[in-house]
């Protein structure tokens, strides 16, 4: 529609659907074929668990925290897609494990005395008292229907999944942690999500004079957000569903529980299935830590980065320069060998397959993200050819008679909102050509209002169509909408206020915010026709 209503060339509005942004797309995404096509990903995962232990709070801590670090190089959709079934089998495992150490306690008691079963694991009073009820035999009153009956009952009031209600408060903490965890580590590195990387490119393409963001300075200022923000949420969602003892948490010398046991014993069970770790993991890890060793070199701010070697061509090498190499890497160097037999008996090599293929890259390969993001930078580029811009900053210029952080929240919480309803990337895709007008408009440097906005958009936590890794926790058939929305309101409020308190304390002076920047443009009060 641009070029029949005169306001772009079609060259023009062609050339912004391909951009330096799809290339590092395609290179993360080389990354991200050969991390799972070899589970490399999930060793990462099993053996973070296995380091942090079997208690229930310090297990759920070790998920979250294996998922957000796979998250921040893999797609939020895919990691929340490979944790989740090993999830699964852990918790079933535990439950599993707890109802035969029931039935074994209880056949050992059943004919001796009338003395009730005490049982110590329990949430609060009133499930041990039920759990004494239900195996308490009485001689001669047929003890064992009366057991049943009771077990059959209780499974009938929590749709005969559970045995307890503890059961399924645990299937819902895990995977809620999954699915929030996911999206919190994906904050955490320029390539973490599709939402930063839009973000990034609409920023240097608007503000080319400005080399502030890269993909050293974003982590430096994103890491210690999404900590804080990991650890609130872990504390919130044990307490909401479990409880959250710290004396009994940071307790030491304690023996381990028959739960713990289960879940100490599935979890090396995978990990045993993976076996020695393989030529192909070692040579993917290799070049997964030379990228993002690259990526932190290249300009880090406080050391001159390996940039500098090309200083006659400043600003031509970007995170795409290395993404792109270091991807086409996966391409060349060889897996494995083919072989084949010859008529006389001898096996020879005729080929070799290297670490991820084309088709392989093809179905990783995000394109309807890519297609969108393009669409949302012409867009950009006609509000800004057209005026569009200019007029809706100068229209939106009264708000700067309001105190800077009252603008912050109300653009954070708008943008949170948005979300909740729209997919991220076209929410960030709408609202960056409003908000970097604006700041313009009222002299406040634009990173001051786009950082915030830019992570408040991944804060989609309150439903189960918000995010593609909500949906898939909520397809396992433990939750329901309102235990997301109770869990997510308070992760939501939490990932705000954390950003809130990051833009006044450490980030202010990482980008110099409270100075209006020479590479912004002034927008001056005219009217714009």
């Amino acid at each position: 529609m641009l070029p029949l209503f005169g306001i772009m060339a079609s060259k023009e509005v062609a050339s912004a659907y391909f951009k330096d942004f799809h290339l590092l797309l395609i290179g993360v995404i080389c990354l991200a074929t050969s991390i799972e096509k070899w589970n490399l990903h999930k060793r990462i995962a099993l053996r973070m668990v296995m380091m942090v232990g079997v208690n229930p709070a310090w297990l759920t801590l070790g998920f979250m925290s294996s998922t957000a670090f796979l998250s921040m190089w893999l797609s939020n959709t895919s990691t929340a897609a490979m944790v989740m079934p090993i999830v699964e089998a852990v918790v079933q495992q535990i439950i599993s494990a707890e109802a035969e150490v029931e039935a074994t306690q209880m056949t050992y008691f059943s004919g001796s005395t009338n003395q009730g079963l005490e049982i110590d694991e329990s949430v609060d009073g009133n499930e041990t008292n039920e759990k004494k009820e239900k195996t308490k035999p009485v001689p001669g009153n047929d003890a064992g229907k009366t057991s049943s009956k009771m077990e059959l009952e209780k499974n009938s009031g929590t749709g005969n999944r559970y045995r307890t209600k503890k059961d399924h408060m645990m299937c819902k903490l895990m995977c809620l942690c999954i699915a929030y965890s996911s999206t919190i580590g994906g904050l955490t590195t320029i390539t973490g999500t599709s939402t930063n990387l839009i973000f990034a490119e609409h920023f240097n393409t608007r503000y080319p004079e400005c080399h502030c963001i890269n993909f050293g300075s974003w982590f430096i200022m994103s890491f210690p957000a999404a900590v804080i923000i990991l650890l609130l949420s872990w504390v919130w969602l044990q307490w909401l569903f479990l409880g959250f003892n710290f004396k009994e948490l940071f307790k030491c010398g304690k023996t381990k529980t028959s739960r713990q046991k289960a879940c100490a014993e599935v979890i090396k069970q995978e990990y045993q299935k993976l076996g020695p770790i393989r030529y192909q993991e070692i040579v993917t890890l290799v070049l997964f830590v030379t990228m993002a060793v690259l990526w932190f070199t290249r300009e880090p701010g406080f050391v001159t980065g390996w940039s500098a070697l090309f200083s006659e061509y400043p600003g031509f090498a970007t995170d795409s320069t290395v993404a792109l190499l270091v991807g086409l890497l996966f391409f060349l160097i060889p897996a494995k060998r083919l072989t084949k037999t010859t008529p006389a008996g001898e096996t020879v090599a005729f080929d070799y397959s290297p670490l991820i293929t084309w088709k392989e890259f093809q179905s990783f390969m995000p394109w309807d993200i890519a297609i969108l993001v393009g669409g949302g930078f012409a867009l950009a580029d006609g509000c800004e050819e057209s005026g569009l811009s200019k007029w809706m900053g100068n229209k939106l210029s009264p708000l700067g008679s309001l105190p800077v952080w009252l603008i912050i929240l109300i653009s954070s919480l708008l943008v949170t909102s948005l979300t909740e309803i729209a997919s991220n990337p076209a929410t960030i895709t709408l609202i960056l050509p409003i908000l970097a007008p604006l700041a313009e408009a009222i002299h406040v440097n634009p990173l001051y209002i786009l950082l915030p906005s830019t992570l408040s958009t991944s804060f989609a936590f309150l439903l189960p169509v918000a995010n593609p890794p909500n949906a898939i926790v909520f397809s396992y058939g433990h939750l329901k909408v309102i235990d997301m929305v109770k869990a997510g309101l308070g992760v939501n409020i939490v990932g705000l206020a954390v950003v809130m308190l990051g833009m006044f304390t450490w980030i202010a002076p990482m980008f110099d915010l409270h100075t209006y920047p020479s590479w912004a443009p002034t927008i001056s009060n005219e009217t714009m026709p």
